[in-house]
């Protein structure tokens, strides 16, 4: 009997609660957000993509194909989040082969751009964040499209238009717009979301005010769009008319872009091998260069192999996993970045020795405070400058297994939410190249994650596959800017090292550290590690930590758990 579950947030209003999607009578709901099954599941940021996916999957469909059903209804119903406009990275396991493999479909900034991109006039870098954003100079060249034609292409088993079909269906009818979605609207008001016509038009009334959680919301434009692509595949979108619509659409009137057809026409998804540290028995497998994720996940397991954190009470547990966080992050300012443009120590940074050796600054008793970049084995003798770049928080993540035993974590994104605020065909478009650093200069030197023309800048994204005895036991993801990181790992040490089934572990309060101040999840029982953290020297801020994780956990037997993160909006279904 397929199971149903709807992650209904405790922290929603009762409103919002009785305002979300309904499953159908005999489903199995559990109010825990949290689904077995043996088939096929997927979990993913909204009810409406996770069904899309399952239907995929019932009817036979591969992994790669549910992708595709998911996606592009995200696009339609959290289109704040991510979409065609935007860029992804996705970790996939081939059963047939018994392969792990990566497809980076990170944006691209124009071969034009300079490092000097984010400069003006006065060598000074825009005022604040959000002048940077809004307009066509925040948009790269978008890679998801391309990303799943490409996985498709190599896995799918469902022909392409069929795959579209329910989210142009569903774009032209209209769908009801979500409790998280409005108060997104409602959000984003002050940070100028109706500052281009097609963007106000389609969140806005007539009046200005924001569209209402239950509101109907039909997406014309992008059913047209999706039958384009439907018909003739991706070639309107990076050879024909869609990239011309865009190439224009950037061309503000403020903070213009420069983005040309030769740059779509260009655009190549990328295979690369996945990063993996070994983490306990398990081998903790992801993405790597351009992202940071993989790598900066990997480091913080690593250095904390050197400790028995199931032996230590809550709160010092916590105090080994945040200082080995400050050191993982101290690195990832120095050296990670689009490796296709920068040489830096990949193979350095996950070293076990390397690890061990960095594991031996942590004092048990003893915050170090902010943590200096290490010196990992490496050829290249360069030196570069920290990047203190924030990654904003704009994304979502869903994980997929098929019947046949194929797999895939993705995380997929147009960056901050809503994007640059330009909107062109129906959807939105991503401001990834403020994800690089604004200054191409440090005082040391170059800065890894600097703009140069073709680069893809550096992500916080973190897609997962956990590996054990060879097989995947783990997939896991989630959105939140550079607290990705965070989330993915301090939930994998919760249900490696704590034995916590998939929901305890994504629900429980989160704990984060990007090398400055702590951060504790208001409203959970992070708060209570507030004491003895400060005791140990940590300064630390009590927030909201809205993560969006996603996961299955795949037993011995077989049986798959699935959870989506209470925190929003997400459901899992499965069979």
């Amino acid at each position: 009997m397929k199971r149903l579950t709807l992650a209904l947030l405790a922290a929603l209003p009762a409103a919002a609660q009785d305002a979300s999607p309904q499953p159908e009578a005999g489903t199995g709901l559990t109010e825990q957000g949290e689904a077995t099954a043996t088939e096929y599941i997927v979990a993913a940021a909204n009810p409406l993509a996770a069904q899309a996916g399952a239907d995929v999957l019932a009817a036979g469909g591969s992994a790669a194909d549910a992708a595709v059903a998911v996606q592009m209804m995200l696009n339609l119903v959290e289109p704040q989040s991510s979409g065609i406009g935007g860029g992804a990275f996705a970790v996939y396991w081939d059963a047939s082969e018994g392969s792990l493999t990566t497809f980076d479909g990170r944006e691209t900034a124009p071969q034009a751009a300079r490092e000097d991109y984010w400069l003006g006039a006065d060598g000074e870098p825009p005022a604040s964040f959000w002048d940077a954003v809004i307009g066509g100079r925040s948009v790269g060249v978008p890679g998801t499209l391309a990303l799943l034609d490409h996985m498709h292409a190599r896995h799918g088993r469902t022909p392409w238009a069929d795959l579209l079909q329910p989210t142009i269906d569903m774009a032209e009818a209209g769908f009801e717009i979500s409790p998280r979605l409005a108060a997104s609207i409602e959000g984003a008001m002050d940070r100028d979301l109706a500052r281009f016509e097609e963007t106000a038009a389609y969140f806005f009334e007539e009046d200005g005010s924001p569209k209402a959680a239950g509101t109907t919301l039909a997406n014309p434009a992008f059913a047209r769009t999706l039958r384009l692509i439907a018909a003739e595949g991706i070639a309107p979108f990076y050879t024909g008319a869609i990239a011309g619509d865009i190439v224009a659409a950037v061309q503000t009137e403020s903070n213009a872009g420069i983005l040309t057809l030769e740059d779509f026409a260009a655009y190549e998804v990328i295979e690369r091998p996945p990063v993996c540290v070994t983490y306990r028995v398990h081998d903790v497998c992801g993405m790597g260069p351009p992202s940071s994720g993989a790598l900066t996940v990997g480091q913080i397991l690593g250095m904390l192999n050197s400790f028995e954190l199931s032996a230590m009470e809550p709160p010092y547990a916590w105090h080994m996993y945040l200082e080995a966080a400050r050191l993982a992050y101290a690195d990832r300012g120095k050296y990670m970045a689009d490796s296709d443009f920068v040489d830096m120590p990949t193979e350095g940074l996950i070293d076990p020795e390397y690890l061990a050796d960095r594991a031996t600054l942590i004092d048990p008793v003893t915050s170090m405070g902010e943590a200096e970049a290490g010196l990992p084995a490496w050829d290249e003798t360069r030196l570069w400058s920290p990047d203190t770049s924030p990654d904003r928080a704009g994304t979502s993540h869903f994980v997929i297994v098929d019947r046949h035993g194929d797999m895939i974590s993705m995380t997929t994104t147009i960056e901050t939410g809503f994007g640059s605020r330009v909107m062109t065909n129906g959807f939105l478009l991503n401001n990834e190249l403020t994800d690089f650093s604004f200054r191409p200069e440090g005082d040391a030197g170059p800065i890894a994650n600097r703009v140069e023309g073709g680069k893809r800048p550096r992500s916080s994204m973190a897609p997962t596959i956990v590996m054990t005895d060879g097989a995947p036991s783990i997939l896991i993801g989630s959105p939140g800017g550079s607290r990705i990181i965070n989330y993915v790992a301090g939930s994998l040490v919760q249900m490696i090292d704590f034995g916590m089934g998939p929901l305890a572990a994504i629900s429980d309060g989160h704990v984060v550290n990007r090398n400055g101040a702590t951060d504790l999840e208001e409203g959970s029982d992070a708060v209570e590690f507030e004491t003895v953290l400060q005791e140990l020297g940590h300064e630390t801020n009590v927030r909201d930590l809205n993560s969006g994780l996603h996961v299955v956990a795949i037993g011995e037997d077989g049986t798959m758990t699935g959870a989506a993160d209470p925190r929003r909006e997400g459901a899992v279904i499965g069979e």
